[in-house]
Formats: C-alpha cells, structure tokens, sequence
C-alpha cells in the first residue's frame, strides 16, 4: 500500500472527485471545490492522483461511455460508473447510485409509509425507491431499490405482483417484505404466503415466517426467519447475525450518507452480529473500530476507508 492512500489530503481529494463527477453537483459544491483547491498546492496534486486512477480504470470507464452513446443512461436510470477498492493499493469506487424517477421514493435514512391507489400499504426503508403500473387485470410494482414492506389489500381480480432483481413476487396473502441486495432479491413472509419465481420461470410458495431470496443463478432453498428480526428496521434497527462485513455495509450506507470503502477484499468476509441504530449511524464505523480487527479512516466523513488491522 502506498503511503500517499491513507494521507487524509488524499482521501479528501478523493472525497471531492465523487461529488464533483456526481450529476447532482451543485454550484456551491462547485465553489467549495475551487476554494478548497486553491488552499493548498497539495491539494490539486491529491485531487490530480484520484482524476489519474480514474482514467485508469479500463473497465467502468469505456462501459459508461458506452451505456451513454446507446441512450441506456436516460431520465429513468443514471449509471454513473464508478470506483472500487482492491487489494494491492488499486482504490476504485462504486458510484452506481441509480436517480430514478420512481412514484414512491425515500432519501438515505428516511423511512415512509405510503398508500396505494387500490388501498395497499408499503413502507420504504432508507434510500428505497418503487414504481407503480396498475391496470384493469393487475397491480404490479417495481422495487427499484432498498427495501419494502407490502401489506396487501384484497382484490381476487387483480393479483399483486412486485418485480425485484429479474424475479417476481405474487401476494397469495397480506404482509411481505422485499429487499435488494447487489444482483439478489430476499423475500420474507410475515403473514400468510406469497409465490416467489425466479429468472428460470421456476417459482416457490412462501409460507408466514420462511424466507427465501433469488438471483440469475435461482432461487436458494427457504430458511426459516424470526419475524422480529426481519421486521427491526421498521423500528429504525438494523440487526445483523453472522452476516459478512461486504453485505453490513451495504445496509449500512442507505442509512449513512457517503460511502464506505473496503481496502482489502477478504475484509469483506469478516462475520458482524451488531445491532445498529438507524438514528445514530455517523458513529457506526467508530464502533467497528473499536470491536473489529480493522481500522476506519475518516469514519465520520463522506468517504471512509476500512483496513485490516
């Protein structure tokens, strides 16, 4: 790792290049920005090394050009590209945060409930998004992204679907929820049942208490759940039981505005069992710190970089 990777200059440099790249910059980001440059020559040197492994990032870099001259990147999706880090000092980091015109929508740690044309409820995690496409013969949703509860209002005339990570969920009862994690759905039932299909056409029953998640390789075998649980971050809880560190943070950073790097791709893999505040997530990666075998660098800024210890 090169020295210059954990100097907090550089890490602010790097801070800046993802607001600035971001579309929804303002100009007093943009002002801030010059302000900042211009106080220090180190400054746009440091800025200068995060434009550097930008460019040389072969592999967003042509895909976002590409995503862009097809018209792919239009007013309902924005794929930005991004930047990831990996093992060996190589920062690049993931910027795919989607702008989507959706009907129903929350911000990072907002959570709302919403009431559907047909008298359905759902309730949107932080930095959730959903659309609506109701019909004479069905009620169909799509969970762009987060996290949904659904409590179901009965019409036998129009089944109710949600589309989710290439998968489709039909209310064969009242109350589910529905989650997005990367390319994977996890479904959970929390009264009667639903019918789950996959990518294959291949579907499952659901029954109350099971739960089952999908993606293009099939559906996995269901597990059983404790409702409780599932259901935490209705009552701003995050909880977490043997789940690795990559998949926290996922969470993590829909409830925590910026976005948290990993510096080495096995730290991923360490297992957290936590109970997290949804109202106090600014001091989370200082409690990992303090807990995990690792160490955050600028764990209350926009950007924060986890090491292994």
């Amino acid at each position: 790792m090169k020295e210059y990777e954990t100097d907090p200059t550089y890490i602010k440099a790097l801070e800046w290049f993802v607001r600035i790249k971001d579309k929804s910059v303002t100009s007093a980001d943009r002002i801030a920005f010059e302000r900042w440059i211009e106080e220090n020559p180190s400054h746009a040197e440091a800025f200068q090394r995060a434009e550097a492994l930008w460019k040389r990032f072969d592999i967003v870099v042509p895909e976002y050009k590409q995503l862009k001259a097809s018209g792919r990147i239009n007013r309902r999706s924005v794929v930005f590209g991004g930047l990831t880090l990996l093992a060996g000092g190589l920062l690049l980091y993931n910027l795919s945060r989607n702008r989507l015109f959706a009907d129903y929508k929350t911000d990072i740690a907002e959570r709302r409930s919403f009431t559907l044309p047909d008298g359905s409820m759902v309730e949107l995690g932080g930095y959730s998004a959903l659309s609506i496409e109701f019909g004479a013969g069905q009620r169909r949703i799509l969970l762009h992204r987060g996290q949904a509860f659904f409590k179901v209002a009965a019409d036998p005339a129009r089944p109710f679907v949600v589309q989710a990570a290439g998968g489709n969920t039909k209310a064969l009862g009242t109350q589910f929820d529905i989650r997005l994690s990367g390319d994977s759905a996890v479904v959970s039932v929390i009264e009667h049942a639903v019918e789950v299909q996959g990518h294959d056409a291949s579907s499952v029953t659901v029954d109350a208490g099971w739960q089952v998640s999908y993606d293009g390789s099939g559906i996995r075998a269901a597990t059983q759940i404790d409702i409780e649980t599932v259901q935490a971050w209705r009552s701003n809880r995050l909880v977490f039981e043997d789940v690795p560190l990559r998949q926290v943070i996922t969470e993590i950073e829909r409830y925590r505005r910026g976005r948290i790097l990993l510096a080495d791709s096995t730290i991923g893999d360490i297992p957290i069992t936590a109970v997290f505040d949804t109202a106090q997530m600014d001091s989370v990666l200082v409690n990992m710190a303090e807990t995990l075998p690792v160490k955050v660098i600028n764990a209350r800024g926009y950007l924060a970089v986890i090491y292994r210890r």
